[in-house]
């Protein structure tokens, strides 16, 4: 038996369950199924498949000084407090509690500082990073995928 193009195409996007649409973006995929399931079809037999992986960075900004200085004191506030908890149980004192956040602030805030300076002009850029999918396939059990595509293509909710 020869398959064809479509087959091949389907039994990529989602193994062996068939594609009913594809979309452009994640969220006209999710969409699509929580249309299918509004309107009869089990939304545990439907799934979405990203295709076509990259990686997106969206730069935030500039990493300046004192945004060096409270990333580090906050990421030192938070090795001290497990330190000064551990000093709090022995001694008692609330004292020990604060204080060890405190020194745990000022040494994470001048790390952060040196670091920054340090890295002045090479890699001080803030960045978010996340995966992206050029399309987006909404695949359903064999049993269930006719009627799926179907109702979606009634209902102007299909393409690709």
């Amino acid at each position: 038996m020869i398959e064809t193009a479509p087959a091949i195409a389907s039994a990529a996007a989602g193994g062996d369950r068939p594609v009913v649409g594809s979309y452009d973006t994640c969220e006209q995929a999710r969409e699509a199924v929580a249309f299918l399931a509004d309107n009869g079809i089990p939304a545990h037999r439907v799934g979405i498949v990203g295709k076509n992986w990259r990686l997106m960075e969206d730069v935030l900004g500039r990493m300046t000084t004192p945004r060096a200085a409270g990333m580090g004191a906050a990421l030192g506030a938070g090795f001290g407090l497990p330190s000064s908890l551990m000093v709090l149980l022995v001694a008692g004192p609330w004292a020990a509690l604060l204080a060890g956040m405190a020194f745990g602030a000022l040494l994470g805030a001048a790390f952060g500082v040196t670091a920054c300076w340090a890295a002045r002009g090479r890699g001080d850029l803030l960045t978010s990073q996340s995966p992206v999918a050029a399309r987006y396939a909404v695949v359903a059990d064999v049993a269930i995928a006719d009627d799926a595509r179907n109702l979606l293509i009634k209902h102007g909710r299909r393409t690709g």
